[in-house]
């Protein structure tokens, strides 16, 4: 028996409805709780933290990373700055060497094992009860430490607390899209920490309790994305993660199409193989949403993109194929309704009504988003550049990532 592809497109259209309607409930339900502070806090007390941040071939970069650090409104002698060279071959090290002479900075040289062993390292010399990672293109606003730790202030529960993840200095197109994709960021990881279901806990300055790492041991390669892989571990454990809304972070993007290739390549492959690793908390009710929710969310949408960018080449080819017959047959009579397009392939209205009001909530997403980055309600056209350049793009990262965890290959870093 063979499926009708008109059932399986509205059955995964129907779990893509589900999704969207479920985050605008979360939203309705705790709008009154998503605050932005625009002022400068002040915390009872300031705990001592540290905050690694590993470096390789960082050499543009890192000196204006550190800088930030510098900057955070934070007492000094309560913030520990650990700058480890993992093995870079460019400049990375005379950059982080000018930083030698700060009390509260150290400065480690090692030879490169990944970004998850310089992590371990840092981890190996905190002796404070939060520690942190910051990426070496990363920048951090001045307020956004003592907002995630008033966070932990409030919340003795709290085990992580993840800022707002920003892009830095967009530049052309396939950045500005991914400003409108990480202000979709903030709306999602916000949602999802009100569910309790957060998946990463991104490297740009996620704060945790050394506790963690104590009770679940250091990070792992993760398959290259150990920022996901300690959030699962997390959840497994039942330790809570918070989404810090108003502690924003800057992140440089990929400014090309194969750079944001192989960035979205690792992720997505992480996402597989790190649910492969975990597989045993799928559905199971005492891991919460994160396995009822989360998790099931990313595998249907990745086969959900993937089918549909299938069904739409299989089409496209067999709607090719019948013109070329027909040319061949009866000659060339070029007419309007010889060509008779039909934008998803699909020969109904309602499909096109419900793609349509898919697109309404994630258009939703990213305004509600950029809100509570910028402060902007205004329509950017960086949406548009999203939806089209992602569109285009993004089964391409999905269906070689498929590829890659069937044939066990594993994608590079960079």
């Amino acid at each position: 028996m063979v499926l009708n592809p008109n059932i399986i497109f509205y059955v995964l259209i129907f779990f893509s409805v589900y999704v969207q309607v479920f985050f605008l409930v979360t939203f309705f339900e705790n709008r009154r709780k998503i605050i932005v502070r625009n002022n400068k806090i002040k915390i009872t007390k300031y705990p001592a933290v540290t905050i690694v941040v590993p470096c390789w071939n960082e050499e543009a970069t890192v000196y204006k990373t550190v800088c930030s650090l510098l900057n955070l409104n934070y007492p000094k002698d309560k913030l520990k700055i650990f700058l480890i060279d993992d093995g870079s071959t460019d400049g990375t090290w005379n950059a982080i060497n000018k930083f030698s002479h700060y009390p509260n900075i150290k400065l480690f040289k090692k030879e490169n094992g990944g970004k998850y062993t310089a992590l371990n390292l840092g981890l190996l010399h905190t002796e404070t009860d939060f520690f942190g990672g910051l990426d070496a293109d990363s920048f951090v606003d001045p307020e956004s430490l003592v907002r995630i730790m008033s966070y932990f202030e409030k919340d003795p529960s709290a085990m992580a607390v993840a800022p707002s993840v920003v892009v830095y200095n967009p530049k052309n197109l396939i950045q500005n899209a991914q400003k409108a994709e990480y202000h979709m960021g903030v709306y999602m990881k916000k949602m999802l920490s009100f569910l309790g279901a957060i998946n990463v806990t991104p490297g740009p300055l996620t704060i945790f309790r050394k506790k963690v790492f104590n009770d679940l041991g250091p990070y792992r390669h993760g398959h290259n994305t150990e920022d996901m892989e300690i959030a699962y571990r997390m959840q497994k454990n039942n330790y809570k993660i918070e989404h810090c809304n108003d502690a924003f972070v800057f992140t440089s993007t990929p400014g090309t199409i194969k750079k944001l290739y192989r960035q979205r390549l690792r992720w997505i492959y992480g996402f597989i193989n790190n649910t492969i690793d975990y597989r045993d908390v799928l559905f199971r009710k005492k891991y919460g949403n994160f396995a009822l929710f989360t998790l099931p969310t990313g595998i249907v949408s990745i086969l959900a993109v993937s089918y549909l960018f299938g069904q739409i080449v299989y089409d496209l080819g067999d709607f090719l194929y019948s013109k070329i017959i027909q040319v061949r047959t009866v000659g060339w009579h070029f007419t309007a309704e010889s060509i008779n397009p039909d934008f998803f392939f699909l020969d109904t209205h309602s499909a096109l009504f419900l793609v349509v009001f898919i697109y309404s909530f994630v258009i939703f997403a990213i305004i509600f988003g950029r809100k509570m980055a910028e402060g902007k309600w205004s329509f950017s056209p960086n949406i548009f550049y999203f939806l089209i350049i992602f569109r285009i793009l993004a089964p391409f990262w999905f269906l070689k990532a498929i590829y890659n965890t069937i044939l066990k290959r594993k994608p590079s870093w960079r």
